[in-house]
Order: structure tokens, then C-alpha cells, then sequence
């Protein structure tokens, strides 16, 4: 990319701003898992539903002023484990939302779940609470991985949910994880083709890594080798592909008409706001688009949360966007850049020739898209758009 052309594109110009999603985060779980760095926290003693359900309101409203007038497209209440909270308390939550927010009348409204702590009546309440999308955290069948990782549920209690959930939305995903403790190679064919047989419209597998601040990273497993995972890798791809589903995103799988539209909206480079301890948000405005960060610990967001934000650079657009748009295996637009970035298409001009020239990167039909090896070596391509020193 050239320092010069974007010095001379500065200015951030929308126009017309991004589409907009809503993400939840409910920071508890029964046992914090030893691969997880995500903000999560044991849960000691009663959860407390009131105070959170007021404090993400008090978050909501104090966001509202940088969405006047602007639509809601999906909602996802992730976590740690947002089926901790009852359905009443759900059903509070997204009637406050409505109330405050246009959301729109077909958006897709996801909520995780733990298959250990999963039960039919709860998931009805769900549904009759206004969520349309279930996503459990199965990560396995074999309940020799589900120990390695820590969690709570054993296999058995995992089709159970899925049965349930199935019943209950029918729009559900599921969550795999290879490359695990101890996993072979048959074990993890055996947890995909599981997957496809209990019929979820969507699945996504990901890759066990070792992450700091995690009991993995302070005390290390033994992990199948770099090539073993990387045949796996490609024997998630094979049994899905088989089974009709479409490889949408670097670890996401759908059957035809049934992706994740919020997390296709995070891919696409939309903007979404951020509530709950330790949630992101994006927001695009006229002129500049901006990144918040609510305060992690939940205690102090209880008591009065502590949000964060900044102004992303121009000459920090083109990798954020490319970070997030080049994990989509069929990439994006040519004119999605400057619609999700406000600068002219020209600012990576120089980065998609570099891509071109190394065999990273493609142009099709008038789309951009990583090429078999840009997805191989994706972190080598998205460095392609990093800002250049300035002297």
C-alpha cells in the first residue's frame, strides 16, 4: 500500500453507512475451560440477572445517541455461557432492545449455548423469548476429548441438546474443535460425520490453539503434529463438502441459505455495537469509524462499566478490513472496500498486486478472493495491507 495515495485519502467519506448488528456478551460460565481465552468467569454463587440485565441496558442507552435512525439486521448473545440466565431474563433483555433500537422484524437473533447445561423447557423459553438461532459449543462426541478440554458435558449430553435444540429452532449450530489432546485422525472423522448426521444447517470447526493466559498455555498438552492437524483440517472440509455444505468463511460451514448473518457481517467489515463486560464494538460514522471496548472484569462493569473507544486511522482501514474480509473463501465484492471503509478502492491497489504477484490473492468476476494458498498462508496475505512506515 502507499503512504502517499493515502495520505492523500486521509479523509474517511461514507456514503451511506455500514449495516449494523448487536452483540451481548454474558461473561459467566460453570468452569472457565483451560483452552479459553476468551473473557469468561467461573460462576460463584447466584448469578446475578437483575443487576446485569440493568447494567446492560444502562450500556445500551448510552450508546444509542451513534445509532439514531439506524437498523438492526441480527443479534447474537455469546459468552461465556448466556444459557446460564433464565428465558424470562432473555425475554426481558431483547424486549428492552426492541424498545430502544429498530431492529428489524426478520433479524437473526443467536444465542450459545453449553449442552451441560441444556434443558428443553429452557430452550422453548428461548425461542418464545424472540431467539431464532441456537449455537451449542459440542467441541466433541468422544468423551476421552471432552475431558482433555475441560468441559462440562459428556458426549451423551451432547446429541441430547442438539436434539433438543433441533426441536426446538431447527436453525442451530454446532461447534467442533480437531487437533486436540490425544485425537487420531479416525476420531476426528468420526466427530464430523457425526455432526452432519444429527442435520444442523451450519457448523463450524476450529483449530484446538494454545492461547496466553490459559491454563493450556501454562501447562501445555500434548498436540497432534502440524501436518496430522493440517490432514485434518482437510478431512473437515472433505466430509462436509460431501454432505452438501458450503465452506463460507475459514472455519465455518452452511448449507446453502443458511450462514450466520452476524458473523457474516463481522467478515464483511459492518459495524456492530458492543454491550456487556469486556464487549467490542465497531461503529462507522460520515466521516470516521470507530472501535469501543467495555471494561472486562465483571464487577466493576456492574458497578458502573468504563468504555473505551478510538478512532481507527485511514492508514489502519485497509488491514482491519482485509483481516476480516480475505477469511471468506469466496472473498468479497471489489466495491465492498470502499463501502465499508470510505476510502477509494485505489488505497489497495498496491497490496492487491503484491498478493497477486506471490499467488496469495485473485480477481474474478469482479470479486477478491484469497487463493488456495492465500488461505494456507492467511496471516502472510493480510500482512500485505499493513500500513506502511512512515519516514
Amino acid at each position: 500500500m502507499s503512504a502517499a495515495v493515502l495520505r492523500d485519502a486521509r479523509q474517511v467519506r461514507f456514503a451511506a453507512l455500514p449495516p449494523l448488528c448487536l452483540y451481548v456478551h454474558f461473561p459467566w460460565c460453570v468452569r472457565k475451560c483451560p483452552y479459553c481465552d476468551f473473557n469468561s468467569h467461573e460462576r460463584a454463587g447466584p448469578l446475578p440477572e437483575r443487576e446485569y440485565l440493568a447494567a446492560l441496558l444502562r450500556d445500551l442507552e448510552a450508546l444509542l445517541p451513534s445509532v439514531w435512525g439506524r437498523r438492526i439486521h441480527a443479534i447474537f448473545l455469546g459468552g461465556g455461557t448466556p444459557s446460564l440466565f433464565s428465558a424470562a431474563a432473555i425475554d426481558e433483555l431483547l424486549s428492552a432492545i426492541r424498545s430502544r433500537l429498530h431492529v428489524e422484524p426478520d433479524a437473526e437473533v443467536t444465542l450459545e449455548a453449553n449442552p451441560g447445561t441444556a434443558e428443553s423447557a429452557r430452550f422453548r423459553g428461548y425461542r418464545d423469548a424472540g431467539v431464532n438461532r441456537l449455537s451449542l459449543g459440542v467441541q466433541s462426541f468422544d468423551d476421552g476429548a471432552l475431558r482433555a478440554l475441560g468441559r462440562i458435558h459428556s458426549a451423551h449430553e451432547a446429541r441430547r441438546a442438539i436434539g433438543m435444540a433441533m426441536a426446538a429452532f431447527g436453525n442451530v449450530n454446532i461447534d467442533l474443535m480437531y487437533g486436540l489432546p490425544g485425537q487420531t485422525f479416525a476420531m476426528l472423522r468420526a466427530d464430523a460425520r457425526e455432526g452432519v448426521r444429527h442435520g444442523v444447517p451450519h457448523l463450524s470447526a476450529y483449530q484446538l490453539t494454545i492461547e496466553p493466559n490459559t491454563a493450556f498455555f501454562s501447562r501445555p498438552p500434548a498436540l497432534p503434529g502440524h501436518d496430522a492437524t493440517a490432514d485434518m483440517q482437510l478431512e473437515v472440509e472433505n466430509v462436509l463438502r460431501e454432505a452438501g455444505f458450503e465452506h463460507y468463511e475459514t472455519s465455518a460451514f452452511a448449507l446453502p441459505g443458511r450462514r450466520c448473518r452476524h458473523n457474516l457481517n463481522y467478515w464483511e467489515f459492518g459495524d456492530y455495537l458492543g454491550i456487556g463486560a469486556g464487549a467490542h464494538g465497531k461503529i462507522s460514522f460520515a466521516d470516521r469509524v470507530t472501535r469501543q471496548e467495555q471494561v472486562r472484569q465483571p464487577r466493576e462493569y456492574l458497578a458502573a462499566g468504563a468504555r473505551s473507544e478510538r478512532i481507527i486511522a485511514a492508514r489502519e482501514l485497509p488491514f482491519e478490513f482485509a483481516l476480516n474480509a480475505l477469511r471468506l473463501i469466496d472473498g468479497f465484492d471489489a466495491g465492498l472496500y470502499a463501502a465499508r471503509t470510505g476510502l477509494p478502492a485505489l488505497t489497495i491497489e498496491a497490496a492487491l498486486r503484491a498478493a497477486e504477484a506471490k499467488r496469495l490473492l485473485e480477481r474474478r468476476g469482479g470479486r477478491i478472493a484469497p487463493t488456495g494458498l492465500g488461505r494456507r498462508f492467511l496471516n502472510d496475505l493480510v500482512a500485505l495491507f499493513l500500513p506502511a512506515q512512515e519516514s
